[in-house]
């Protein structure tokens, strides 16, 4: 009765009000128009990921090409006034006319989503441009777009501004080669910004290289009226790659695993290295197009590689008695590899293609991988005995773990709100407006103490400097008292009892002195967040303080400076000052301990005026690469980090 008395109420409000609401508030976009309106369905975002993708559509289109045996050669430019171009010597588009939109091929490729040589017919065996959409995307997304085909002798032209061609195609003179010019200009109206990061293009172009085998592919830089074109090609392929990521690492295997095998219309390529490392990485690609969520493809590697190994295993009576089968995690410990398949129609997620659907996928990796990994073990025993013996050593160190986390939590939960005792807790119980300040020192927590806002800012001052994680597997790092408190103040737990929802603090913020000591204690305590807490960096947890550098003071007034750069433009202002009373003096803070909390507050801790960095990772394999060579066992790649960036240290005790 009471839903009847509802419904009544409502027709009675909108009664006589339909009018409101008709057929001409219904919008039928056109066209190219549904891009412009909402481009975020088709690239991402508007920010750097959604401009870099433009790039990567108009490259996988020639990337297509390649895989389809067309194209050797493609040509990647940076242009001056924010261009692009692209070039390949393929097939290159067709320019007749098309049947069924009574437009040139190119203009309906150029215009048309879900127009292209990809939904049907033998044009394309593979693809990753199945989606039809990425050239037209693009188009649409760009202030200016010009196209140049090389077909049948002669050469094509067209251009648009916004997705509107300017003049049908025309020819405009002979060819004596074949294939596709794509340059564009982003359109400013969509992107928050224009600025190509060409390292981001550089290393989706390696990826790229290694996976079209044969391929060269180069990029050149031609802003700012330089050319430094540089070249990519790879015979070796995935078992290239494989190296590559692993560089600087002492593997585990004399040589990579490697298989390249087509079985029921699908193509399966896999490289994979076992390391001294701790640390798992996998790389899944379809049709080239990099699946960062997985996929049926991982899945398929994986079960292949447990059971493998735990068959060998067995065979050869590597297990002792009393070792429990390997599970997935002790099997995949050190291990970087590289899975990329190929098909004809993949069911991807989303356009963005993040994660690989198709069910039939999973059996043919299986069965391909084990198959091959069955072979490389028969004829590498050296090598297979090296694998199981890392993967017992990675159970035994798991099952320590386990226990030492179980202690960790047994402790939190029996310890409460009040743990650890050198907490310095908020008393608000919001995590979304708390903040928990990780700070070096009694000295300077003591100061922090003092200056926070009780309410909604935590201190926790650690003792010197903490456990480099990256040399040291779970079990160890779970008896360092300064991890444990740090663990247990967080409140996500670690390793497989993590949860980020139960995350105490939604910012966490590292804040050490500007000193060498420092920035060590900050390296520690980020190469930590990343590999165990890195959920807490990509939700955008994890801040660095800035506490400036320098108190800069005439009589009695003062100021602040936190680069160098700001010094020397406080310094000159204040040189232009008639009324300046006497020389400056400058302080140069080298610890939080020489500023009294009043100062802390108003410089470092105060929400109002305060300096943060947010701690993101945008190439994760480069990130975990750095974190090798700074905090890994190998010391000749970090020595030659430190060669290369000598020149480059500013602020350097001395």
């Amino acid at each position: 009765m009471a839903i009847k008395k509802e419904s009544a109420a409502l027709r009675s409000k909108t009664e006589g009000k339909t009018t409101d609401y008709g057929a001409k508030d219904i919008f039928v976009l056109e066209g190219l128009d549904p891009v412009r309106k909402r481009p975020g369905m088709y690239i991402g975002s508007t920010g750097p990921d959604g401009l870099h993708h433009l790039v990567k559509e108009v490259v996988d289109n020639s990337i297509d090409e390649a895989m389809a045996g067309h194209a050797t050669d493609i040509v990647v430019e940076l242009l001056e006034e924010n261009r692009v171009r692209v070039t390949d010597n393929g097939r290159g588009i067709p320019v007749e006319r098309h049947a069924q939109t009574k437009k040139s091929a190119l203009e309906t490729v150029l215009t048309t989503l879900h127009a292209g040589g990809k939904f049907g017919g033998k044009t394309y065996k593979v693809s990753g441009g199945l989606h039809g959409v990425g050239v037209s995307v693009v188009n649409a997304l760009s202030v200016y777009l010009k196209a140049e085909i090389s077909r049948d002798g002669l050469l094509y032209r067209q251009e648009y501004v916004r997705g509107i061609p300017k003049s049908p195609v025309k020819s405009v003179g002979k060819s004596k080669h074949s294939g596709t010019v794509i340059e564009f200009e982003p359109d400013i109206e969509i992107f928050k910004s224009i600025v190509f990061d060409e390292k981001r293009i550089m290393s989706s172009l390696r990826k790229q290289a290694y996976l079209t085998a044969g391929t060269k592919i180069t990029f050149n830089d031609l802003r700012n009226g330089s050319s430094n074109p540089y070249t990519l090609y790879f015979e070796g392929g995935m078992a290239s790659y494989v190296k590559h990521l692993t560089r600087g690492m002492p593997s585990k295997l004399n040589t990579p695993f490697y298989v390249k095998r087509e079985k029921d219309d699908t193509f399966v390529e896999v490289a994979f290295l076992y390391t001294e490392e701790f640390e798992t990485y996998e790389e899944g690609f379809a049709n080239n197009i990099i699946t960062p969520e997985g996929g049926s493809h991982i899945t398929g590697f994986r079960g292949a590689l447990t059971r493998t190994l735990n068959d060998y295993a067995k065979k050869n009576n590597l297990l002792k008695n009393g070792d429990d089968a390997l599970t997935g995690e002790d099997v995949r410990e050190g291990l970087t590899a590289v899975i990329s398949v190929r098909i004809s129609e993949p069911q991807f997620e989303g356009q963005t293609k993040s994660k690989l659907g198709n069910p039939e996928v999973r059996p043919v990796v299986e069965n391909i991988v084990a198959e091959a990994l069955t072979d490389y073990l028969e004829r590498n025993p050296q090598d297979g005995r090296a694998i199981i013996e890392k993967c017992l050593l990675a159970s035994k160190a798991r099952k320590a773990a386990k226990a030492a986390r179980q202690t960790v939590l047994r402790k939190g939960a029996l310890e409460g709100l009040s743990l650890p005792g050198k907490l310095a807790d908020c008393s608000s119980r919001n995590p979304a407006e708390s903040e928990l300040y990780i700070v070096e020192g009694d000295s300077a927590g003591g100061s922090a103490k003092m200056a926070r806002n009780r309410r909604f800012q935590a201190i926790l001052p650690l003792r010197g400097k903490i456990l480099n994680v990256e040399r040291a597997r779970l079990d160890k790092i779970l008896s360092s008292n300064e991890v444990k408190a740090l663990i247990i103040a967080l409140g996500t737990a670690v390793a497989d009892d993590f949860d980020s929802d139960r995350a105490r603090y939604h910012r966490i913020i590292i804040m050490t002195d500007a000193d060498v000591d420092g920035s060590h204690i900050r390296t520690l305590l980020l190469t930590l967040f990343y590999r165990y807490f890195k959920p807490l960096i990509d939700l955008g947890y994890i801040y660095i303080a800035q506490p400036p550098l320098y108190k800069i003071q005439t009589g009695k007034q003062f100021k602040y400076a936190y680069t160098d750069a700001q010094k020397e433009k406080i310094l000159k202002e204040l040189a232009q000052e008639k009324k300046q009373a006497g020389a400056p003096s400058i302080q140069r803070y080298k610890g939080l301990g020489e500023m009294n909390a009043e100062q802390l507050w108003a410089t470092t801790m105060n929400p109002e005026n305060r300096i943060l960095l947010r701690v993101t990772v945008e190439d994760a394999k480069e990130a975990d690469h750095i974190f090798d060579v700074l905090m890994g066992n190998e010391v000749l790649p970090r020595k030659k980090f430190i060669q290369t960036y000598a020149k480059s240290v500013k602020n350097l005790d001395i």
